[in-house]
């Protein structure tokens, strides 16, 4: 798949992510408890999210680096903690799998190994969560498609140990371009808000992304 093939690709996720959203956030409404407690009916409905698995979980440490130093673009560190669907436990051991595009916007240069490796490009990489269920990524901080139909955001799977991989809401950058109240508004908050706030140190763009687990079926 080309690169504006993957952006439409991605961009029809996403109309139905939102479009879903939008459903489901007057359910909430309804302040349902047993509602709440239930899994999602189409968690594993999950385009790529096979990119998770082409890294044994055994060879991953709980940091890495996404992007080479001579990478063009802003450095990039994001980091945070995985924790268990009841928002307080530490998740140890959860991979979590991320991809973004460059400072260009594109998905450039993906090898031609596997198929996730072409579709995703070369800016993506593999965690395994610590004992205190932290995580971190350094890369350089992406941009938003040519097309401007999204904002700049960079893609998370999650991978628990015995289950299948789903995704999570996009890290996106509050403040910036795309991020506006209707696009608020319709975030499932998939595995916790994505929406974060960036601070700056050294040269050094700074985002922390926590996870909440996702409830699976019994």
């Amino acid at each position: 798949m080309d690169q504006d093939g993957h952006m439409r690709a991605m961009d029809r996720r996403r109309f139905a992510q939102l479009a879903g959203g939008l459903a489901l956030a007057g359910c909430a409404k309804d302040g349902d408890a047993a509602a709440g407690a239930a899994h999602r009916a189409d968690l594993y409905q999950c385009e790529g999210c096979e990119g998770a698995l082409e890294r044994p979980a055994a060879t991953l440490a709980s940091a890495m680096r996404i992007a080479a130093p001579e990478e063009p673009g802003e450095a990039f560190l994001m980091e945070g903690t995985v924790f268990a669907a009841d928002k307080v436990t530490s998740a140890p051991g959860v991979v979590v799998y991320a991809y973004h595009t460059n400072a260009a916007g594109l998905y450039a240069n993906g090898a031609s190994a596997t198929t996730w490796s072409r579709r995703h490009g070369r800016l993506r990489g593999w965690v395994k969560t610590d004992a205190a269920g932290r995580y971190a990524f350094r890369s350089i901080k992406p941009a938003p498609y040519p097309n401007a139909t999204m904002p700049a955001h960079v893609h998370l799977t999650v991978l628990e140990p015995g289950r299948r991989p789903y995704w999570i809401d996009d890290i996106v950058f509050d403040g910036e371009f795309g991020v506006s109240a209707a696009y608020r508004s319709a975030r499932e908050d998939r595995g916790g808000n994505g929406i974060v706030r960036l601070s700056r140190a050294n040269g050094v763009w700074r985002a922390e992304r926590h996870i909440i687990l996702e409830r699976h079926p019994a």
